[in-house]
């Protein structure tokens, strides 16, 4: 069975090396909504459920909360 990163697409024959690739997927980046910075997922996670912004400056955390994924950021028209 063939695993795809839904980010980049790429395809990988395991689901162990889709998962580690996961971690480093430069489509996958995540920003933080308190500071504004930009990490990837390995950044912002030890264990792959609590997610905390690695800015030491900042309190941003959680998926959904303060962290979202850069692909989900909808562009805001004026």
């Amino acid at each position: 069975m063939t695993h795809i990163c839904r980010n980049c697409k790429r395809t990988f024959g395991t689901e162990l090396e889709l998962e580690l690739h996961r971690d480093t997927c430069s489509a996958g980046q995540l920003y933080c909504d308190e500071c504004g910075d930009r990490f990837t997922e390995r950044a912002a996670t030890e264990d792959g459920w609590h997610y905390r912004c690695p800015n030491e400056d900042c309190d941003g955390s959680g998926i959904d909360d303060d962290i979202h994924k850069v692909s989900d950021a909808r562009v805001a028209k004026q």
